[in-house]
């Protein structure tokens, strides 16, 4: 197999529909890896139990929301995050708690306060990096249940635009590139394009490829 043609692309930035698993072999090695792979615990079927709150009165949560789907149904093997990790220098990978069996034991972890006040959702995320630097750093940005600071999702796990630009700005320098393995919806393509990075997305759901051309076509306004 070769290289396919790209799904989309404009200056500095390449999508490809496909499973990474039959890309990343083609492609040259990137500065950073930025990415939210599935986490393998049955999110794409919705919830089940309740919210506790009102007074203690229990709101059923709706269970099988993304029924038809099967992102979340089985994590990566670590096969495969050897092959992601062998092309960048450095990584930063959404849900490292789901991976701390197959990935290498982190020194710099990344720690998401979504300000949460949501019972049923986590307080926070954890984010694993390769970073040779013994720390922990807590970034805070709200992102409440369903409702957040952040326009209509297009993907059911879409992290905030802003949240991925913050981390960008801290982990990159305008003249390196981005790789984003599990892309969904786009969120780190269009952060790299309006920080002047070169990016490269993979995903293979083509809906989500649709949404993220449509993402990065829209121009920012700068007053």
């Amino acid at each position: 197999m070769s290289l396919p043609k790209p799904y989309y692309e404009e200056e500095g930035i390449t999508i490809y529909h496909a499973d990474c698993k039959d890309i990343l072999p083609y492609l040259e090695p990137v500065d950073l890896v930025l990415t939210d792979p599935p986490y393998g615990i049955g999110r794409d079927k919705g919830f089940s139990g309740s919210w506790s709150f009102n007074g203690g009165k229990g709101i059923p949560i709706a269970c099988n929301r993304y029924e038809d789907d099967n992102w979340d149904n089985e994590r990566p093997s670590k096969e495969l995050f050897n092959l992601i990790l062998e092309k960048a220098h450095n990584a930063l990978i959404f849900g490292g708690n789901y991976f701390a069996d197959i990935l290498p034991q982190g020194k710099h972890w990344i720690v998401w306060d979504k300000l949460q006040t949501m019972p049923t959702f986590g307080d926070c995320e954890l984010i694993w990096t390769n970073i040779k630097k013994n720390s922990v750093k807590k970034k805070v940005y709200e992102y409440n249940g369903l409702i957040g600071k952040e326009p209509q999702r297009g993907h059911p796990t879409q992290k905030p635009l802003k949240l991925i630009t913050r981390l960008l700005n801290e982990y990159s320098i305008p003249s390196m590139s981005i790789i984003d393995p599990f892309m969904g919806s786009g969120t780190t393509l269009r952060a790299a394009k309006d920080l002047g990075r070169k990016a490269i997305g993979i995903e293979i759901e083509e809906k989500y490829c649709q949404i993220a051309v449509q993402r990065l076509k829209q121009e920012v306004l700068k007053f």
